[in-house]
């Protein structure tokens, strides 16, 4: 058995009527080349079933522990079924990618089954050309971009031809009983008060630098009490942050409903390296000015362009070569896009250097920031309590408008049973805090594909930011 860490459980807290904590993926498949000249879910259940082994979520679920007196506990499915978790789906056939983007957004949108591992996977028949798509999906509590990308590197394999995978054996531990687990839960408490006493002296003179943080009550106050304590008893004071960066009000700011849009698009990396190179810049920094371009067409159309930068929150991963796999090992770096400007080469050079001072802010507060303010959650109704802090934080507005996500993927062909690999297309998850619009980006076999999810009542017309994708990255083309 593992235990969740307190940033892990926070995704399974912030779940709601209108919020889910999954994240997934659609991986678009050319089955042309295959034997049989198509794929079948018992063609991806022959591959997947003797790896199983190699990706710990697909057969683990969650074990509350007795009145919340401590994090769940990831152990393994004594009844673990196969054949819940594989499914397929049709569209009418020629299927286009707008249907199987309602359909990924339907499914999308329904929670998983907490008594079971969290996680699903649907093959979708029906697309136009012959192709087929795989949808997975699984729950942010179990993973990360980085580990995600891992666990769907499970089923994928780098020729045609799968490669043997030695299943071993698998017998599941005995899942204890909730009074078993009680005197886990009074140690958990123990480690979790040390966890405390390790982490929050470190953490507490970066609390003003967390998004959101200096909304809260009182939270000002600890920041400059600490630094007073620090700079008395000889210790450095933490880093001040000298942006202020507050999220402007747009129509995918505010509380969200239950329903979602999926739309995907994917672009040339060679362009987007084109661009990087002209400009002296990264990939990420094209990445950022893409979508901040993208973003002012959209909301020049609607007549709701603000007339400040929006704010977008940038994943950043934290793993190193001792972390272990799976779990979440993450935090967070804000970055102001200048939507404000309408000049494309004025928008990359703001960019280049807002990533500047955004990494500079970041690179100067702990690594584990967000585990370590995590652990501060009280485990007993750390949902209700979860819940109830992010209402506080967002009251007086959006902390930011949106996430923006970019994971490096491998840069050759891969196969599923024989079927090329032709895309992979991120889906992430939208909240009431991170804003009703997310865009997530995997760069794989020489192309950037981009993701887009949005709740639907906000952006019911995603398909037409996706588009203006291409229309941003000719734009910026033309500068070099």
């Amino acid at each position: 058995m593992r235990r969740l860490s307190a940033l892990d459980a926070q995704f399974l807290n912030v779940e709601s009527r209108t919020t889910t904590g999954h994240v997934g993926a659609v991986v678009l498949l050319d089955p042309a080349d295959t034997d049989s000249g198509e794929l079948t879910l018992d063609d991806v259940r022959d591959v997947l079933e003797p790896r199983l082994h190699l990706a710990a979520p697909f057969r683990e679920r969650l074990v509350e522990v007795p009145l919340g007196l401590g994090y769940p506990y990831w152990a393994d499915d004594p009844e673990f079924d196969l054949e819940y978790h594989l499914r397929e789906v049709a569209l009418p056939q020629p299927g286009t990618d707008e249907e199987l983007g309602e359909q990924v957004a339907r499914i999308h949108s329904r929670p998983l089954d907490r008594s079971r591992p969290l996680w699903e996977m649907y093959l979708v028949h029906g697309l136009a050309d012959g192709r087929v798509a795989l949808y997975a999906k699984i729950h942010h509590a179990a993973i990360d971009g980085v580990s995600g990308a891992e666990i769907l590197a499970t089923i994928m394999d780098t020729t045609p031809e799968p490669r043997d995978v030695d299943p071993g054996g698998w017998e599941p531990d005995r899942v204890p009983s909730a009074w078993e687990l009680l005197p886990r839960a009074l140690a958990s408490v123990a480690d979790r008060s040390l966890d405390m006493v390790t982490g929050l002296p470190r953490s507490l003179p970066h609390l003003t630098a967390v998004p959101g943080a200096q909304r809260l009550p009182g939270v000002r106050a600890v920041g400059e009490a600490v630094t007073v304590v620090r700079a008395i008893v000889g210790f450095p004071s933490g880093p001040r942050t000298s942006r202020d960066l507050v999220a402007p009000r747009t129509p995918f700011n505010g509380p969200i409903t239950a329903h979602r849009r999926v739309a995907f698009a994917s672009l040339p990396l060679d362009e987007v390296k084109q661009v990087k190179d002209a400009f002296d810049m990264t990939v990420n920094d094209v990445v950022l000015a893409l979508t901040t371009g993208v973003l002012r067409r959209w909301l020049l159309d609607r007549d709701a362009l603000p007339t400040s930068p929006l704010v977008a929150a940038v994943p950043v991963s934290v793993r190193d070569d001792r972390s272990e796999s799976g779990g979440n090992l993450m935090s967070v770096m804000v970055v102001a896009l200048p939507t404000n400007l309408p000049d494309p080469a004025a928008r990359l050079g703001a960019v280049h250097q807002e990533v500047t001072a955004a990494k500079a802010e970041f690179d100067a507060v702990p690594a584990t920031l967000l585990q370590d303010l995590a652990t501060l959650m009280p485990t007993a109704l750390s949902g209700l309590a979860s819940r109830a802090l992010f209402r506080m934080m967002t009251a007086p507005g959006a902390l930011f408008n949106l996430f923006v996500s970019n994971v490096q993927g491998p840069q050759l062909p891969l196969y599923i049973a024989g079927a090329k690999v032709d895309a992979v297309y991120p889906v992430s998850a939208v909240s009431d805090v991170s804003g009703g619009l997310n865009l997530t980006l995997f760069s794989y076999d020489g192309a950037l594909d981009i993701g887009l999810i949005a709740c639907r009542e906000m952006v019911p017309d995603l398909w037409v930011l996706a588009a203006y994708l291409r229309d941003e990255l000719d734009a910026m083309l033309d500068l070099v």
